[in-house]
């Protein structure tokens, strides 16, 4: 059975979660990361020496980084249709896992920061403006893409959907005022009523 270390609590675990039961892999899932420790001991060291979540083992064969892992496990179980056949549209799908992890995330990451994991008293207003400012153009952006097909690289689900849900449950469970943006909208549905968006994109945010 595979091994992930990490905590729900993270988006990057979230991912390789939603992956695993998307694919109806079996799963060990280790707590580690923030409050579990267990990240600078020797052990995961040795098997990941960034000390960040996630870690998944297959059979002795480790793996970090989570867009990599939600790739590996796609490409692992070809049949599970998540990472396509025809090479153009792979990496139409990968391009826009590298946009959520590079442009996406970074936008969106302080406003999380300060709204959930820092105490109130101690928020920055400016930083959270500013995060919201550099994020709502890419949700407008996606929009439109969304606009032309039902999911990110076209009318099937792949992996370029996958950290970017996660990433739209991060933003949408936080306490903004968050505009309508109708096809946007009508893919998070898609996505969230999958069985394997639970335990995933219906926790609450910590």
């Amino acid at each position: 059975m595979m091994v992930l270390w990490g905590r729900l609590s993270s988006i990057n675990v979230r991912k390789v979660v939603f992956t695993l039961q998307l694919l109806g892999i079996p799963f060990e899932r280790r707590e580690a990361g923030g409050t579990f420790g267990v990240v600078r001991t020797p052990d995961y060291l040795a098997r990941n020496p960034n000390a960040l979540v996630p870690l998944l083992d297959d059979d002795g064969y480790t793996l970090w980084e989570s867009n990599v892992i939600v790739r590996y496990l796609a490409a692992r179980d070809a049949d599970g249709g998540l990472y396509p056949a025809d090479l153009r549209q792979r990496f139409d799908a990968e391009r826009w896992m590298d946009w959520q992890q590079t442009t996406l995330n970074g936008a969106g990451r302080e406003a999380f920061i300060q709204l959930v994991r820092t105490p109130a008293e101690q928020r920055r207003q400016a930083a959270i403006d500013a995060s919201v400012a550099a994020t709502e153009p890419l949700w407008d952006m996606l929009d439109v893409q969304l606009a032309k097909q039902p999911y990110l690289s076209g009318q099937a689900l792949t992996v370029a959907d996958i950290p970017i849900a996660c990433e739209m449950h991060r933003w949408r469970g936080l306490p903004l005022q968050h505009r309508s943006r109708p096809h946007l909208e009508a893919w998070y549905a898609r996505m969230i009523a999958l069985p394997a968006a639970r335990g995933v994109l219906d926790l609450p945010l910590s």
